[in-house]
């Protein structure tokens, strides 16, 4: 089973599923389809990919419609994430109401990052304490799409929840830091709850479809976290297989699609 995590979904019907006031950005609607899902399955199949945890995009801020409605066309097939404002008194309630209408919702996801710094404060945050321990509450996965510079400020919360899997987007956006900075997000490799997704190999790297200009850079990181602990998330699943070429076929399968079975339980 191969599983992608990390598409968005968009629609150029902006009367139906409008831009939220607060997005960090407001994206060109008029080059999207209205019903975004079809051309998405086209790819799945294209690619020979199963299943797909729809990522929640950024501009639609806590309003999931859109998410819900592609995620209701083939039940089957996809799952989606949540977003939230942790700075929202009410945000954790917010989520309960939503996972418990849609068990669908398989996650939720923080930003902190440098040119993303809007969401949250400090991972300190009451918010974003009250956030987190809800997402355990309800055995969410916590997504972190944070930078390397925000790694360390994690480590309270991922050892207050172990039992909550906490999966890092896209390399921990390698590019928004140092490599002093990054020491600490391989130190989160540690931890048994946490996840990374080796994806957004194009924010950073050469060598499109598969980036192989990366490969010293991702030989670190996939040894830090092992393959029962990586997550692919973006590109053509063939990039599985050019940075992991000493790693067991069962290893990779693990990583295409096998640990996000296991930790949503979606066999």
């Amino acid at each position: 089973m191969i599983v992608e995590w990390n598409a968005h979904m968009f629609s150029s019907d902006t009367d139906r599923y409008p831009f939220h006031e607060r997005a960090v950005y407001t994206p060109d609607a008029s080059r999207w389809e209205a019903d975004p899902v079809e051309a998405y399955l086209e790819r799945l199949d294209a690619e020979g990919i199963d299943r797909a945890v729809l990522v929640h995009p950024e501009p639609y801020g806590d309003d999931h419609r859109l998410v819900l409605d592609c995620v209701a066309k083939h039940p089957d097939r996809f799952k989606a994430t949540s977003l939230f404002y942790p700075k929202d008194n009410d945000a954790s309630s917010q989520l309960a109401d939503l996972v418990t209408a849609h068990p669908e919702v398989v996650a939720t996801r923080f930003h902190k990052h440098r040119g993303k710094e809007s969401y949250l404060d400090s991972f300190a945050d009451k918010g974003v304490v009250a956030l987190w321990s809800k997402a355990a509450e309800l055995g969410l996965v916590v997504e972190l799409h944070i930078g390397p510079d925000h790694a360390a400020a994690c480590e309270d919360l991922i050892q207050a929840y172990p039992g909550t899997a906490v999966l890092i987007d896209h390399l921990a956006e390698p590019d928004r830091g140092n490599a002093v900075e990054f020491a600490d997000v391989l130190e989160l490799g540690r931890f048994d709850n946490v996840y990374m997704k080796l994806s957004g190999l194009n924010h950073f790297a050469d060598g499109e479809p598969l980036y192989e200009s990366a490969r010293p850079f991702t030989k670190r990181v996939i040894e830090a976290f092992g393959p029962d602990r990586l997550v692919w998330g973006s590109g053509t699943p063939d990039i599985i297989g050019a940075h992991m070429p000493n790693y067991s076929a069962e290893d990779r399968a693990k990583v295409l699609g096998g640990n996000v079975g296991r930790l949503l339980d979606w066999r």
